[in-house]
């Protein structure tokens, strides 16, 4: 396989594809739990089957290491069974029944609501987790399992591994019984953007760029129909360490630091990139001996436009008078390799140039800001964009008096970490990978974990139908056994029954 068998997706192949994405859209959306966990296993276990070889593949592609990519297919398939239990289990479904009440004020008429798929999903593959973010990443799973068809953009950065993942999951699903048009692939940057445009597709799931994924929202939104567009841009992580921690730890925290903010050659989205730090406490010393200890640190990044970004980004810092280096070199190899960088400032200097100080740098480079007292310290956080995830390092008696701090952060972040990193997200039931804007486009959601599904569902109510017409979440009898919610308490039984107790 070579990389020129992903050519670009001509117009008239992706109007094919996306039509027949709207035509799988009825039937898939009528799939049973069952029917649906199945296919979500019949992908996971394809993978699962070829991890060998889609490593190799990926390795050659990225430079990523044979460990950190046997980790993400883990991940990837494990994704894909996660969401199986998550259609099995059906509380997603969020099934809700107020039965009639002539008496009330208005008077009440029999209301059912659940969630139902929304139609095909575009979803825009990432370039630094070309397993996990990619063509069967959160995005695909989650949306399959909402019970909507996938269209993937693939990323241009591990070409030849998106062509063998989407056939193997194409295959796999329709070996399970998938309709056709569940599942496709496409490819170009003009496609990219037709994508979004295109008139079958009801969603957007996007892992990337702050510029380019405004570019799209800004499509999405400007349709004549606008539709949701779930991106995932720009994060720094801040990470805000108390003069106690520092005093009490701060070798460690500084050895945590650096690997976190290294991990992936600085090239996760939940990298560390800020650090608030107390002035004179000795932090700046603690991060250059902790990067001297681990020695070269650095890396391939994934792509050459990448590490022109890394080295534009530590040069404008660098430029700066108020801007020092603490460890490491500014001056950076040509090509795609990139060595560890840290920096240092202060708030002052924060707050004279926050968009250039508090901008996402993706590589290796972290910056330390000194703050002298808690004023300077509350002015910084006050500065801080949104952001997936902000830590607090902090000891354990001062937790009490925290909790305004914890307030303020938690404002700016979808993922506040206690005396831990940004880094590492876990895929659970109560995972949130999100946050305010320009962390994504829309802070309410996640792209990791359960309720991930959230994104590509809406809400349907259905008024006064006969039985016979009401879905099976949503009928007396509740075939399925969902836990629902009727006449305002949570239950299992069906509608009339014991733990249905009205209002």
């Amino acid at each position: 396989m070579t990389t020129s068998e992903l050519s670009d997706t001509s117009p008239h192949q992706l109007a094919a594809i996306t039509a027949a994405a709207a035509a799988a859209a009825g039937p898939l959306a009528d799939t049973s739990a069952d029917e649906r966990a199945a296919l979500l296993h019949a992908a996971a276990d394809a993978i699962d089957g070829r991890a060998d070889d889609l490593v190799a593949v990926a390795h050659a592609e990225t430079a990523l290491g044979e460990a950190r990519l046997r980790g993400e297919v883990a991940r990837t398939t494990g994704q894909l069974r996660l969401f199986a239990d998550v259609v099995r289990e059906g509380s997603y479904l969020e099934a809700m029944i107020d039965t009639p009440d002539p008496a009330a004020s208005p008077p009440r008429p029999d209301l059912r609501r659940m969630l139902r798929p929304l139609g095909p999903v575009a979803v825009f593959a990432a370039s630094n987790f070309p397993f996990a973010f990619s063509v069967a990443g959160g995005d695909t799973a989650s949306a399959l399992a909402a019970g909507c068809p996938v269209v993937v953009k693939a990323h241009p950065g591990h070409p030849r591994l998106s062509r063998a993942v989407a056939d193997l999951v194409a295959e796999a699903l329709a070996g399970a019984g998938a309709p056709d048009g569940t599942f496709a692939l496409v490819s170009g940057l003009e496609t990219g953007a037709a994508l979004v445009q295109d008139p079958h597709i009801r969603a957007v799931g996007f892992t990337g760029s702050l510029a380019g994924g405004r570019a799209l929202f800004d499509l999405a939104a400007a349709r004549p129909d606008p539709i949701p567009f779930y991106g995932e841009l720009g994060s720094v992580n801040p990470v805000v360490v108390t003069a106690a921690a520092a005093a009490a730890r701060g070798a460690e925290i500084a050895r945590g630091l650096v690997g976190s903010f290294t991990l992936g050659v600085g090239q996760f989205c939940t990298k560390p990139g800020v650090v608030l730090v107390p002035a004179d406490a000795g932090m700046d010393e603690h991060v250059r001996d902790a990067l001297d200890a681990v020695g070269d640190v650095g890396g391939e990044m994934l792509l050459p436009r990448i590490a022109e970004g890394f080295r534009a980004g530590v040069a404008e810092l660098a430029a700066r008078p108020d801007v020092t280096v603490v460890a490491g070199s500014v001056h950076q190899p040509e090509g795609t390799a990139a060595t560890a960088v840290v920096l240092a400032s202060d708030v002052a200097a924060l707050q004279r140039a926050p968009d250039v100080l508090l901008a996402e740098v993706f590589g290796p480079v972290c910056l330390l800001v000194g703050y002298r007292d808690h004023d300077e310290l509350d002015a910084a956080v006050a500065l801080l964009p949104g952001s997936l995830a902000m830590a607090l390092h902090a000891q354990p008696e001062e937790a009490a008096g925290l909790a305004p701090l914890l307030a303020r952060l938690q404002e700016r972040a979808g993922r506040v970490v206690w005396n831990g990193w940004p880094t590492g997200v876990a895929v659970t039931w109560s995972q949130h990978h999100g946050g305010p804007w320009p962390a994504t486009t829309a802070p309410l959601h996640t792209s990791v974990g359960a309720t991930a599904i959230r994104r590509f569902l809406r809400p349907v109510v259905y008024q006064d139908l006969p039985a016979d017409l009401l879905p099976a979440a949503l009928r007396d009898d509740n075939p399925l056994g969902l836990l629902r919610r009727v006449n305002g308490r949570l239950t299992r039984d069906p509608v009339g029954g014991a733990g249905a107790v009205g209002r």
